[in-house]
């Protein structure tokens, strides 16, 4: 599996994770697959629903940010092609309660976020058996912020 996203893109999951550490924050991916490549085209940030005490370790939505973001993407002619969530003071590796809850079709970006600086970013998609994840390559397109800095 081959994940593309805009670094304006990776830019904002940092910025997000950074925010929300100590906690585990996180949201859905938007975009398009085809065969194992996935393009990223957007994200949104959902709101942990664990209770306060565990979010530093945990992060869950509901089934209605699910449904919502479902159809958000389906009327923007993008697909939910999975989730981004952070670990904080810990590795960019799915834990076993990412495995026990992760679907074997989504993609799972894990952004380790060490005292408050984000430093790794890792993308991982679950067997299908779901015994294990397995490690996906991850591009950084670049020409975004280039075209950024040429429009300023």
């Amino acid at each position: 599996m081959h994940v593309r996203i805009e670094a304006g893109l990776q830019q904002r999951i940092f910025g997000e994770m950074e925010a929300s550490y100590p906690n585990e924050g996180g949201g859905f991916l938007l975009g398009h697959v085809q065969g194992n490549d996935v393009h990223v085209v957007d994200i949104v940030s959902v709101e942990n629903v664990f209770p306060a005490e565990e979010q530093y370790h945990r992060y869950a939505m509901t089934p209605q940010d699910w449904a919502r973001l479902e159809d958000e993407a389906d009327s923007r002619g993008l697909t939910l092609v999975g989730y981004y969530h952070s670990h904080p003071d810990s590795p960019a590796i799915p834990s076993a309660y990412d495995r026990d809850h992760a679907l074997p079709n989504f993609v799972y970006i894990i952004t380790s976020v060490q005292g408050a600086k984000a430093v790794d970013m890792k993308v991982w998609r679950l067997d299908p058996d779901r015994t294990q994840f397995h490690q996906g390559t991850l591009t950084v397109d670049k020409a975004d912020a280039q075209a950024d800095d040429a429009n300023r």
